[in-house]
């Protein structure tokens, strides 16, 4: 008698899935709980992504930054090897009038007997 009982409870279903009595106040009330839980699950995980995204965003932007400070880096360096040539150092101490000359003979290495 279980088959049969469920196929009418199968049918009832059914027939009240069709005349709208499927979602009354009684289920509701029934699966509060179930229905609770799936809504705080939907916006845990609509919050989730939005954290998600907001991060990605963030390491993009980031990303973009990086570059920017490696390119600033390259320029510095390359303005500084510049200022550190002989030929600058040179023209730096004629313009800031040190009284400063530089050498003619390159450096040369004192060796101990």
């Amino acid at each position: 008698m279980k088959g049969n009982n469920s196929a009418i409870n199968g049918k009832k279903a059914g027939k009240d899935i069709i005349q709208g009595r499927f979602f009354s106040l009684d289920f509701f009330k029934r699966n509060a709980v179930y229905i609770i839980a799936l809504v705080v699950m939907t916006l845990a995980y609509i919050a989730n992504k939005f954290v998600c995204q907001s991060s990605m965003q963030e390491v993009l932007n980031l990303k973009v930054e990086l570059a920017n400070a490696q390119t600033d880096l390259v320029n510095a360096s390359a303005d500084y090897n510049s200022m550190i040539l002989e030929s600058e150092m040179t023209k730096l101490m004629r313009e800031k009038h040190l009284g400063l000359t530089a050498p003619d003979d390159p450096p040369y290495e004192l060796k101990s007997k």
